[in-house]
């Protein structure tokens, strides 16, 4: 995979912080794209640190100019983008009688939409090299529902749909699609922001999951590590699921 460049939104912190060190760790060179460049910078910092290769990106991803410009760079600093990960999301736990028209359009503007934007401004080079990867990061609740996140779980699913049709178009093109779905991953700047609004306590969760914890952004790197790798390309439109045996709640 040394010859591949990667480009992860999200990644200045949490699963796509974790995602770009290990794409990175296994010789990628990654593009570690968030809406401030200066966390952005310390996670590129940390793999050029250990011997890798990065590029600090700045880009709202809902934006297209801002993350055409974003990819230029990238292209123009290692080559061809053929690896994409669409982690970046929003998150708000409202009930859905107070959900008004701004929360939802946000919703849908950045983890829909700006998915969306992403693959379409990255796509090109994937087609000219007649390979390519994307994952796009969605959550349980795409699958399982959940309370007070009604809006948000719409634009998940939305995702999943997305990628299962996306995958059936670009797969004659050596192209595959596919979703990991995290369950219940904690030490993030996410999960640490709303654990105390969880529907579901986080102990519950370690006790009710097979494998009785919950997961952290290193499952979530793992997954995608394999997703994009040279011997995956028979799997495609699928939603693997990285949530430790959780099939409900």
């Amino acid at each position: 995979m040394s010859e591949r460049v990667a480009l992860v939104t999200g990644a200045a912190a949490g699963m796509g912080r974790a995602i770009a060190l290990r794409l990175a760790r296994d010789g990628m060179a990654v593009g570690v794209l968030g809406r401030t460049y200066e966390t952005c910078r310390a996670v590129a910092d940390e793999i050029t640190a250990s011997g890798g290769r990065a590029l600090a990106l700045q880009a709202n991803i809902a934006d297209r100019g801002q993350v055409t410009a974003a990819v230029t760079s990238l292209r123009e600093a290692f080559g061809p983008v053929t690896v994409l990960v669409n982690n970046a999301a929003i998150v708000d736990f409202v009930p859905f009688r107070e959900i008004t028209d701004a929360q939802w359009d946000e919703m849908f503007e950045v983890n829909l939409k700006g998915t969306f934007i992403v693959t379409q401004v990255a796509l090109p080079d994937m087609e000219a090299a007649g390979w390519g990867r994307i994952v796009n990061i969605t959550s349980c609740g795409a699958e399982l529902g959940s309370e007070l996140l009604v809006h948000y779980t719409a634009s998940k699913g939305g995702m999943v749909t997305f990628t299962r049709s996306l995958a059936r178009e670009l797969g004659p093109l050596g192209i595959t699609v596919n979703t990991v779905m995290p369950g219940s991953i904690m030490e993030t700047v996410m999960s640490e922001q709303w654990k105390d609004t969880f529907p579901i306590p986080v102990a519950t969760l370690e006790q009710v999951n097979p494998v009785r914890r919950t997961g952290v952004p290193d499952d979530i790197a793992t997954a995608c590590a394999w997703i994009v790798s040279e011997e995956t390309g028979y799997i495609t439109g699928q939603n693997i699921g990285v949530n430790g045996g959780r099939v409900m709640l």
